[in-house]
């Protein structure tokens, strides 16, 4: 896996312009992130304050609730996740309040695909710097930050959504996680296709974790789902 690989990561959309919405989660998806969308303000605020999320890209003339208050509410409540606000409006007052509300950068309608996807990673880039810490099951190391796992000495390589799956059970070892959650977390809240892709995906960590050192560190809870060992098998 590459240092510093953002594939992967939960992004939230929240746009009233359905076209561009199905447009923008199309193409993050396509990118490897797992992406969900709201329409308006006030499902935006509740989607980003009960999931998880790595940013949220944030229109600011919303149905509801505008993007300025989504985003203050957001920083009122304690939430650190990285926001760009897009906007129709031009102007630097425009930008100015979006700033102050607490938006991490800015982007205005029109705006180049490619420029919005540098926007992001670059946002992202900036959290996961000081982002998590790593996560040390005795000799696995999962670490958030540069998205890089090492079975001891040995650097184990994982796609994108390999290692998406290996984090959330890491985040909670020790803990039966259902599938259903982890289908909402690494994939995104929409996602409804087959729900057995997880034990594909599972399967494809303990060939890659397991198999070769002779460990077992995920364990299948029948009926309720998978829990990670807490010293790495």
């Amino acid at each position: 896996m590459r240092s510093g690989r953002l594939e992967g990561m939960k992004l939230l959309v929240v746009e009233d312009e359905r076209r561009l919405a199905r447009s923008l989660a199309a193409g993050l998806s396509a990118e490897g992130f797992a992406v969900d969308v709201a329409h308006d303000g006030v499902t935006g605020l509740h989607r980003a304050t009960e999931g998880v999320y790595d940013l949220v890209v944030l229109d600011i003339m919303l149905p509801g609730l505008n993007g300025y208050r989504v985003c203050a509410e957001l920083r009122a409540a304690g939430s650190e996740v990285p926001i760009l606000m897009l906007t129709a409006k031009d102007g630097e007052y425009d930008e100015a309040e979006g700033l102050d509300t607490g938006a991490d950068d800015y982007l205005t309608k029109p705006f180049s695909y490619v420029v919005l996807l540098a926007r992001i990673r670059a946002l992202l880039r900036r959290r996961t710097r000081g982002g998590a810490p790593e996560i040390v099951l005795g000799d696995l190391r999962v670490d958030p930050a540069s998205r890089t796992v090492r079975r001891g000495e040995n650097e184990v390589e994982l796609t994108a959504k390999e290692f998406a799956v290996l984090e959330h059970l890491a985040v909670n070892a020790g803990r039966v996680v259902p599938k259903t959650e982890i289908l909402e977390n690494v994939w995104d809240f929409a996602y409804d296709g087959d729900p057995n892709i997880v034990e594909v995906y599972v399967s494809a960590l303990r060939r890659k974790l397991d198999a070769p050192f002779g460990r077992r560190s995920i364990a299948t809870v029948r009926g309720a789902g998978y829990r990670l060992s807490t010293d790495g098998g």
